[in-house]
């Protein structure tokens, strides 16, 4: 089976994983819309792809009063839009018990899947709870519209090589965790394979995480059971 989405809308493609699933997906037929902060950037992926293949917006998601205009003005603009990977997040360490040098002003949510949401980091207090609130979300918002003919995906990706990690230092951050084009590949296959949940790699051994993955899916959807048949 291929990538069976024609346009696709990619939230925070200038870097890391979004830039890399950016380039597979042009590779593999579709059309890509890139949103990410740098124009420069989203100049030259559309300038590496082609305009037929390729074209970038420029918006920051922290701006939260811009978002219903973004969103309007897109899909008026890129109507044949039929699929949308947010991929947008930053990392960076809050350590709570060292309130002196903790900048409240970068303790947020984001959004974007990883394993983290299942078994968080220490010292990553505020994007580990993101990652759980996000992969709640993703959870509830497929069984809410599993009538619909919308497929939510979730995308679990390990610890991966890319710039998110320059905090700890650009040339040991860069090496910390997966290589980004094997993660592109795996992710890849993964998401052509048809799955809605796709989990790669592991925290620990591999058997325990995904046995903690499997029987929190399924608990969720035993609940979902019991809340449908007392509404019913």
């Amino acid at each position: 089976m291929g990538f069976q989405y024609k346009q696709v809308l990619m939230v925070g493609g200038t870097a890391g994983i979004g830039a890399a699933m950016a380039d597979r997906l042009v590779q593999e037929g579709s059309k890509v819309i890139v949103v990410g902060r740098r124009q420069d950037r989203l100049d030259a992926f559309v300038q590496k792809h082609g305009s037929d293949k390729a074209d970038g917006i420029q918006f920051d998601l922290s701006d939260i009063d811009g978002i219903d205009d973004f969103v309007s003005t897109t899909t008026q603009k890129y109507p044949d839009i039929d699929c949308v990977f947010l991929n947008a997040g930053v990392q960076r360490p809050s350590i709570l018990s060292d309130p002196v040098n903790m900048d409240l002003g970068v303790f947020h949510m984001q959004i974007t899947g990883t394993n983290i949401a299942i078994v968080p980091a220490f010292g990553l207090s505020a994007y580990s709870a993101s990652k759980g609130a996000l992969n709640a979300f993703v959870l509830c918002l497929r069984e809410e519209i599993k009538d619909s003919s919308v497929k939510v995906i979730e995308l679990s990706p390990p610890v991966v090589q890319t710039e998110i990690h320059d905090y700890m230092g650009a040339e040991k951050g860069r090496q910390f965790g997966m290589p980004i084009d094997a993660f592109t590949d795996v992710a890849y296959k993964g998401i052509v394979s048809g799955k809605d949940q796709i989990v790669i790699g592991s925290i620990g051994p591999a058997d325990t995480f995904n046995e903690i993955v499997d029987k929190r899916r399924t608990a969720f959807e035993n609940m979902a059971k019991l809340i449908r048949a007392h509404y019913s």
